[in-house]
């Protein structure tokens, strides 16, 4: 290169895409059942935006009952596997989640179900969850780590 001294103005300009998750269907209902009788739903998780690949993790929520007692009713499987691959196309595999609940007490609760990516990115939080004898109705909506 030539040390002309001469100066050049480079402009760069971009978008920014998070990763995000879509869940169908966007609510749940796990059907009331007798006490340590196992309920389940399977929601499937819809990767956009994803550039690598990635792998999720589901943080559940811990329960104190009445006793003191600490338990986890839920369970969260992922039946062909949690990694999110993209094609060749930059499209993402879509997951099979299925969730249970199963308690032998009964109980009430409202808290969070958080699903993880693998750069910490919260992608899912079960907000305004309400499990009752009678009553289990999930509300998914996305939230992504802001750093």
């Amino acid at each position: 290169l030539n040390d002309t001294g001469s100066q050049y103005l480079l402009k760069l300009s971009g978008t920014l895409t998070l990763p995000k998750i879509d869940f169908h269907p966007l609510f749940l209902m796990l059907m009331p059942v007798p006490l340590d009788v196992e309920t389940e739903a399977v929601v499937t998780i819809i990767p956009r935006n994803f550039l690598r690949q990635s792998r999720i993790r589901v943080k559940l929520p811990e329960i104190e009952l009445a006793d003191g007692t600490r338990t986890c009713p839920f369970s969260v499987q992922f039946p062909k596997g949690r990694d999110i691959v993209l094609s060749s196309d930059g499209t993402a595999n879509e997951l099979t989640c299925r969730i249970s609940f199963r308690s032998s007490k009964p109980m009430s609760f409202l808290g969070e179900m958080i699903f993880i990516d693998k750069e910490e990115n919260r992608l899912l939080e079960q907000q305004t969850t309400a499990f009752s004898p009678y009553t289990r109705t999930w509300h998914c909506t996305a939230l992504i780590k802001k750093s």
